[in-house]
């Protein structure tokens, strides 16, 4: 009975631990974004070879991290303070149309999260529009994909920041494209990201040294099997807690760069909260590894090198 009782007891604590790893959320203030513009890179590691527009989309139809207004904010401090590039802020899909696609040289997808039941941006959209038959929903979301792809064969950048993974989660196009889709995550906890290759370019902002911060360990899977792809970034998956079964491949990376048609793609999962952007080591990641996906700074981004 001692056991027993003192498994119940267990079982209510450990959840408990678990979520006070949580950051808490804080509202986007301006002294806030002042002290990321202050932490910013006075100027890109590239000169961009001519004035770059950044598209930042951060529509969700389904769970709404926190932090998406503060990404927001983030990114345009950090691309228009250093001078890489000028930002458009989004939540409307037909910015996502080919049409308009064209006009921007890189499209960052900010915590872009849909609906659990069908893990498709586009559908979400368009599946409750009264004035469109379920066949005429459905062949609309699979045109926008289409043209998604089609923008970034031919040259556009493409950029997912943690979240922004989900977008198109049950689509293998998609996922071949950018490289994996989300999987799952454990809790919240205190994550030890280690560099893949710290001799990259892209890595140079950490010194040789990774870091630590709290956030939600993503894991990947469709195409992620195939690490067709630059690792970056990775963490191994024997130091968290709160998996509900062993994982067999423990490295897990959790950023990546790779090629897709005449188009690069930067994935970087960090991070589910704002705290993190405090760090000015990943703003300068984040700054490089979006100059590598407009095309201004030339990194190594051949998977077969980095022996995967």
């Amino acid at each position: 009975m001692k056991k027993l009782r003192a498994l119940l007891v267990l079982g209510c604590i450990l959840p408990a631990l678990l979520a006070g790893q949580d950051l808490e959320s804080f509202p986007l203030t301006d002294a806030w974004v002042t002290g990321i513009a202050d932490k910013s890179p006075e100027t890109p590691r590239a000169t961009p070879k001519q004035q770059r527009r950044v598209l930042v989309f951060s529509l969700h139809t389904g769970y709404e991290h926190w932090s998406i207004p503060h990404t927001e904010a983030m990114l345009k401090a950090l691309l228009e303070t250093s001078g890489a590039a000028r930002c458009t802020l989004s939540k409307d899909i037909s910015d996502l149309q080919p049409e308009k696609l064209g006009q921007f040289d890189a499209v960052i997808l900010n915590n872009t999260c849909p609906e659990r039941d069908y893990r498709d941006m586009y559908y979400d959209v368009y599946r409750n529009d009264p004035a469109m038959t379920e066949a005429q929903r459905r062949e609309r979301a699979a045109a926008m994909e289409a043209g998604f792809l089609d923008y970034v064969k031919a040259g556009g950048g493409l950029v997912l920041i943690h979240g922004g993974t989900t977008f198109q989660n049950n689509s293998m196009a998609f996922s071949e494209m950018s490289g994996g889709s989300f999987d799952f995550h454990p809790p919240q906890q205190p994550v030890n990201v280690q560099l893949a290759e710290p001799g990259h370019v892209l890595l140079q902002a950490f010194e040789g040294a990774g870091f630590t911060h709290t956030d939600e360990p993503y894991f990947f899977k469709n195409a992620y099997a195939g690490k067709n792809f630059r690792p970056l970034l990775f963490m191994d998956a024997r130091e968290l807690t709160g998996l509900e079964t062993p994982v067999e491949d423990p490295i897990r990376y959790i950023s990546w760069i790779k090629k897709y048609g005449a188009g690069r793609i930067f994935v970087s999962a960090p991070a589910h909260n704002a705290q993190s952007y405090e760090n000015a080591q990943l703003l300068q990641f984040l700054l490089d590894g979006i100059q590598y996906a407009i095309g201004d700074l030339k990194a190594d981004d051949d998977a077969t090198a980095a022996g995967n």
